[in-house]
């Protein structure tokens, strides 16, 4: 007798056998089509979650559709360490991203961003000067401040302070607040003689190529776009979480179905 469990468990690994394709699709297409080294370096890691996806999916459709409880008992451990990975990753990355946010500043309509601000591991992660070349190279590509310059460059100073900026325009286009320079347009700005004790105030140039990528608002920026982007990744774990318990529980009631079956039936299911 086909077990409630067994057809329950092949038709979820059929949609989740569907859902690699196009993820598989997505690699291919960055390491062909990709327009920037930024694009191209996702490639590889979004095929292989394609291809193991679409592995272990081909595992539990057949353990449970052909009563295979080997596969079955391999599937059920792959998905049992997904679940623990998973799990943990999503506490970290809640951990990880608890501190940092914003300073709201008096008659601005953007916030700056403090490094410091932001939890210890996120900071290692952008004050290695390795990775930051490579973020630098990513955010250059990807023309952030081009466009912000473009959207904002009829403004006056007195409108351009009030926009709402997002923290890596904040922290990459323009300087500090704390520098006092002149405005001229988003991503030209005088240099004034200040006070300001803020490393940021030297590193700004109005060279497109330099800006304030090399700042440390810049990197603050990145952590709180980082920040919020993992929180919605965390949040979306939960749910695939629970998702991937459901799957498991059924799992475990299809491999209990296989063994007895098999009891029933000797030879059933032996390779």
């Amino acid at each position: 007798m086909f077990r409630l469990s067994n057809t329950l468990l092949g038709i979820l690994n059929v949609v989740t056998f569907v859902l690699s394709i196009p993820i598989i699709w997505a690699g291919v297409w960055l390491k062909h089509r990709g327009d920037t080294v930024c694009e191209r370096f996702l490639d590889t890691p979004v095929i292989v979650l394609g291809v193991f996806i679409m592995v272990v999916s081909i595992a539990g459709l057949v353990g449970a559709w052909c009563k295979n409880s080997c596969l079955l008992w391999i599937y059920l451990v792959v998905m049992f360490l997904l679940i623990i990975v998973l799990f943990c990753f999503t506490i970290f990355a809640f951990v990880v991203t608890n501190k940092g946010a914003g300073e709201a500043l008096s008659g601005r309509g953007y916030k700056e961003y403090r490094l410091g601000d932001y939890s210890n591991w996120l900071q290692k992660r952008v004050l290695s000067t390795k990775n930051w070349n490579k973020i630098k190279s990513c955010l250059h590509d990807s023309k952030v401040c081009s466009k912000f310059n473009d959207t904002f460059i009829n403004d006056k100073v007195e409108e351009f302070y009030l926009e709402h900026l997002s923290a890596i325009q904040s922290g990459c286009c323009k300087p500090s607040n704390d520098c006092g320079f002149t405005y001229v347009n988003p991503t030209t700005w005088t240099k004034t003689n200040t006070n300001s004790t803020n490393s940021d105030c030297n590193a700004w140039e109005n060279n497109p190529d330099v800006l304030c990528y090399s700042c440390n608002s810049c990197k603050a920026g990145l952590l709180d776009t980082l920040k919020r982007d993992w929180k919605k990744v965390a949040v979306i774990n939960i749910v695939f979480l629970i998702f991937l318990i459901i799957v498991y529980s059924v799992g475990c009631c299809a491999f209990r179905n296989n063994r007895r079956d098999n009891n029933y039936h000797p030879g059933w299911g032996k390779a």
